[in-house]
């Protein structure tokens, strides 16, 4: 299997911004609405709240010192839903977000600072204000453009109680599935895919693609874009494993659910609020101890070629879920742990926006409240643990680039773990547990006696003799990582 992934994928850290909900630029307010949500009222299904992208720019800086170079949008494009996967207009960007020229200086500016932009694309489903559905709505039977949907009777229900007459995602009305294998509707969406790679948007973001059942409408897609952009990145919205997908023909890789999953189940466990992941697709979050944990973790490893592996897209939580830290019931620990976790783990992380200054959220909408700028309202320790595990990420090539991955200990709530490239060694030890463990740490798989173990964040040293590291002590609810000096 010849597979390649784009090389800044591996050492990129993710940060998801959704956009009517990140920051408002003042240089912009004048041509808004007057009818917005206040900002830092609830979160409504159908309000919006006008943020924009020059507000994005205006706090890239925030982006840099958090240690991130990469930003997934949420859908930018012009649509009537405020969180934009209802989608009017695929070449112009939302006008209440800024238009074509505020991204023009958004990408601009991301790019002078070394910051990737990825860009979601919705592609099995359009809206009804979506020009070709609009025009077979009004027209009916006489339109041109009747093959670009599915149409099962007229006259159409778009907006009435009755049945709608055509395909919909999840028979919604808001949402015409588009007809992917009418080829003048594929030659669209390749000429959007195409158009916003030359516009300098370094990657898609796909929604949910599997529900375009058809390989050879993702092969073009992927050939189309990396004949625009090469290192172009291609993530996949696919909840479960994902081998189909990941053969080096389509998708560069999908966003890592099971690694979500895992971190819930273990950094959480039982403490978790229940309700708050009903009805999401992650599958049965349970409380798992140091060895599922372990298992979960490892497994995952093994599915795909490591050129996938390290560019899978890890996260805590998204625009689709609850916010971690409310799954956690505001346990800070839980947080802690699990950004440890995913900023030493193969693939490349990705932070939701606000979690990193303590931003809470429900499920959607509520997962959706505005970015909190009044910087005397931050969590401040969470800001500098996130800054730290990224700084970590960041300073050691053996957690970004494929290398040896290792189990060393895994019983009751500590896993630990090391990774490998070259002459580095990075061992990362995680006690999920509420007890305080002191290990006799048997290494002799990845070190050689005489090899010295520094700790990061704290002055203090281990030796490897007879194979082992003995004294290791573990606080409870917290990590503890080292390097090791090369003898």
């Amino acid at each position: 299997m010849n597979v390649a992934t784009p090389d800044w994928v591996k050492d990129a850290v993710f940060y998801q911004i959704f956009p009517d909900r990140f920051a408002k630029s003042a240089a912009l307010q004048a041509h808004k609405p007057h009818h917005l949500e206040t900002w830092d009222s609830p979160p409504t299904t159908h309000g919006f709240k006008g943020g924009d992208l020059l507000g994005v720019l205006e706090h890239l800086d925030h982006l840099v010192a958090l240690g991130v170079n990469a930003i997934y949008f949420c859908p930018i494009f012009q649509s009537t839903a405020n969180h934009r996967y209802h989608t009017h207009d695929y070449f112009q960007v939302d006008p209440l977000l800024g238009g074509n020229a505020a991204f023009r200086q958004l990408l601009d500016a991301a790019h002078a600072r070394d910051i990737r932009v990825v860009i979601d694309g919705v592609f099995n489903h359009a809206s009804r204000g979506f020009y070709y559905f609009n025009h077979a709505l009004e027209n009916g039977k006489a339109s041109p453009y009747l093959d670009w949907f599915t149409f099962t009777k007229f006259p159409l229900h778009a907006y009435d109680d009755g049945q709608q007459g055509y395909a919909a995602w999840w028979n919604l009305k808001a949402l015409p599935k588009l007809n992917t294998y009418n080829p003048h509707v594929r030659e669209y969406i390749m000429r959007v895919a195409e158009y916003w790679i030359e516009q300098g948007a370094d990657g898609w973001r796909l929604d949910v693609p599997a529900e375009i059942d058809d390989d050879s409408f993702w092969q073009e897609f992927r050939q189309r874009v990396k004949t625009k952009n090469p290192e172009a990145y291609i993530v996949g919205e696919i909840w479960h494993r994902a081998d189909r997908w990941l053969q080096g023909d389509q998708f560069d890789a999908v966003m890592n659910y099971q690694f979500t999953r895992a971190a819930l189940s273990f950094c959480i466990g039982k403490k978790h609020a229940a309700h708050e992941l009903l009805h999401d697709s992650y599958g049965h979050v349970v409380n798992a101890d140091a060895p599922a944990f372990a298992e979960m973790l490892e497994q995952v490893q093994t599915w795909y070629p490591p050129e996938i592996t390290y560019a899978q897209m890890n996260l805590l939580d998204s625009h689709d879920t609850a916010r971690f830290l409310s799954i956690a019931k505001s346990d800070q620990t839980a947080l802690k742990l699990a950004w440890l976790a995913m900023l030493t783990y193969p693939g490349a992380p990705t932070i939701y926006y606000g979690d990193e200054i303590g931003l809470e959220g429900g499920r959607d909408p509520d997962c959706r409240r505005g970015m909190i700028w009044d910087e005397a309202k931050w969590d401040l320790d969470l800001l500098d643990a996130a800054k730290r595990c990224i700084a970590l990420r960041e300073k050691y090539h053996a957690l970004r680039r494929p290398g040896g991955y290792a189990r060393l200990y895994a019983h009751g709530m500590v896993y630990v773990f090391a990774r490998q490239l070259e002459s580095e060694t990075v061992i990362v030890a995680l006690n999920a547990g509420d007890k305080s463990a002191t290990l006799d740490l048997n290494v002799g798989a990845v070190l050689k006696d005489g090899a010295v173990l520094q700790q990061e964040w704290r002055p203090r040293t281990h030796t490897v003799l007879n194979g082992r590291v003995g004294e290791i002590e573990i606080p409870p609810r917290d990590g503890v990582v080292w390097s090791v000096q090369p003898l």
